[in-house]
């Protein structure tokens, strides 16, 4: 049986700005109609990113088998050899050769709050790239362009590979109309805490509802672990303590990417949960999304550790 994982969803790069204050102290609500703001922001960097490659980058890590479902410019020919020298599979990968690759660009605070700004670029072509015929045990429907989004999704339900739902900075894109065909499409749900509440809204349905018509959802909720709906029943996972808060930028690609592992592995539910949670407290005390490095040995102590789970990665 295949181990694959088709991971749908942006290659990009993110530049990642430093705000060395708070958001909460410049954002007025009384001057909100009038919004103007500006923040100086003396560190700068820029790094491999998006949804995709940043999922690729961890599942690959774990011993995982990812196949990065997305598109690049010109620009993202360098990115896409990183991937083969790290050993990903990049035969789903495009270059656009008209076009840049996508481009994030995120202010964070000292609260690791996130101001978040993307030029789609190359990912608006995603949706030609075709999935028919690729094996695989799991997939998962990340941000990416909303026609790709769907038509990923509609070719994986198609052919009949389960897939995750991940809605993230793809958000503003969805209709409720939407996020209730998505829901059909999929078998899991993941959201942030945030995302989640706007999936409630627009869905007009809870979680809990949510969840009764999929194998799970998943609502990640930073420093306070996760919760798992399944069969009917919520399940709180603890999160895993960290020393220092670096950096959240792709913690919940770092999570999904561990939920994906022990999806493969046949783990179960809340120990895939588990995994995710544990990776993406690694991922948070890292700058940039592609930095953090573990040993899998180590991941299997820190389960057993944190969570008394007895698993050999």
């Amino acid at each position: 049986m295949t181990e694959r994982v088709l991971v749908c969803g942006s290659i990009a790069f993110d530049t990642i700005a430093v705000f060395e204050g708070y958001f909460k102290d410049h954002i007025l609500p009384d001057s909100i109609k009038t919004l103007s703001v500006s923040f100086f922001v003396p560190s700068l960097r820029k790094e491999w990113g998006g949804c995709a490659g940043n999922m690729a980058y961890t599942l690959n890590m774990l011993g995982g088998r990812p196949v990065p479902v997305g598109a690049v410019g010109s620009d993202g020919v360098d990115y896409v050899q990183r991937l083969q020298d790290l050993g990903i599979d990049t035969s789903m990968v495009r270059v656009m050769p008209d076009m840049f690759t996508p481009q994030c660009f995120i202010t964070t605070d000292l609260a690791a709050s996130q101001i978040t700004s993307f030029h789609p670029g190359a990912m608006i072509s995603s949706a030609q790239i075709d999935l028919s015929g690729q094996e695989a045990a799991w997939g998962i429907v990340a941000p990416d362009s909303k026609d790709g989004m769907f038509a990923h999704a509609r070719r994986l339900n198609a052919q009949g590979t389960p897939f995750i739902f991940d809605l993230g900075q793809a958000m503003p894109l969805f209709t409720g109309e939407d996020l209730l065909e998505m829901l059909e499409l999929c078998q899991v749900l993941t959201a942030n805490e945030y995302e989640a509440e706007v999936i409630e809204q627009r869905t007009a349905k809870s979680m809990a509802e949510i969840a009764q018509g999929l194998q799970a959802a998943i609502v990640t909720r930073g420093e306070y672990g996760s919760t798992l709906y399944h069969n009917g029943q919520a399940y709180d996972i603890a999160p895993v303590p960290v020393d220092h808060v670096v950096d959240p930028t792709g913690c919940g690609d770092a999570h999904r990417a561990g939920l994906l592992y022990g999806l493969t592995k046949g783990w179960s539910w809340q120990e895939a949960c588990c995994l995710g949670n544990l990776m993406g407290s690694i991922k948070i005390q890292v700058d940039g999304p592609q930095n953090h490095e573990f040993k899998r040995s180590d991941i299997s102590a820190m389960l057993k550790q944190h969570y008394g789970i007895e698993r050999s990665l």
